[in-house]
């Protein structure tokens, strides 16, 4: 791999040589790869096709994941979730004991490891709740929950430079990765001063189907905002809001 360098920068490919931009900048590589049909079916390629499988799997689970939150997602996330969702999943991918090399899935391997994932790491949720919360699923009655303890705004949430009211907010879904189907329950508390003032103790109710047999995620997010004569703006368009999952359950 190389960069480019000059005034003009080619994007495209020409003489055998690709040319593209990344966030490292416009880079240039040779121009190559096996043959399509070989890779589809030489043996030679079998660990590949593998991967390839998982990788695409992995991918899906990501986006039907991703869609099952989307509202949330709009106002908190990143640039790069995508990828970094499912790296995460491959991750899981690889702790499924059941099935075979090419066929294995997240929500058959060790699907609590997704447990804390960060869907903006601009605004981590642990960089910015300092305090303990108990977020539960009761798969039998489909409830879900998340309590948090009374808290003062400026010591125990961390805001960002022209903040001066944030939200608590909850989501829950039941996801089923095979059809690309998901129901999600929203909840969240009204605009909230962020002050010195004493917040009371605070509960976050959702409701899923009961006894219901698809995997079921909790997702936990505070969102900032700034009141401007009376109107509550989120502040630089949610690029700090932070939103993780704090529960699962497959």
């Amino acid at each position: 791999m190389a960069s480019q360098d000059g005034i003009f920068k080619i994007k495209g490919t020409l003489g055998g040589v690709t040319f593209y931009k990344t966030k490292d900048g416009h880079l240039a590589r040779e121009k190559g790869g096996i043959d399509k049909k070989r890779m589809a079916k030489d043996p030679a390629f079998k660990r590949t096709r593998e991967n390839g499988s998982e990788f695409g799997r992995a991918g899906t689970y990501g986006k039907y994941l991703r869609s099952a939150f989307r509202p949330m997602l709009n106002n908190t996330s990143d640039k790069r979730v995508v990828s970094r969702l499912v790296k995460e999943l491959m991750t899981i991918t690889k702790t499924d004991t059941v099935n075979a090399r090419g066929e294995r899935t997240p929500v058959a391997g060790n699907f609590e490891l997704l447990r804390g994932f960060e869907f903006n790491s601009n605004g981590l949720l642990s960089n910015t709740l300092y305090v303990p919360y108990n977020a539960t699923i009761d798969r039998a009655s489909g409830a879900a929950s998340i309590e948090l303890p009374e808290l003062v705004p400026e010591q125990m949430i961390s805001a960002p430079a022209g903040t001066t009211h944030f939200k608590i907010v909850a989501g829950a879904s039941e996801v089923d990765f095979q059809a690309g189907n998901s129901l999600t329950a929203y909840t969240g508390t009204a605009e909230i001063p962020w002050n010195s003032d004493a917040m009371a103790a605070l509960t976050l109710d959702l409701e899923l189907t009961a006894a219901s047999t698809l995997p079921l995620v909790l997702l936990l997010g505070v969102e900032f905002y700034q009141e401007i004569n009376g109107v509550f703006y989120m502040l630089n368009n949610g690029s700090f809001n932070a939103l993780a999952i704090v529960n699962l359950n497959k």
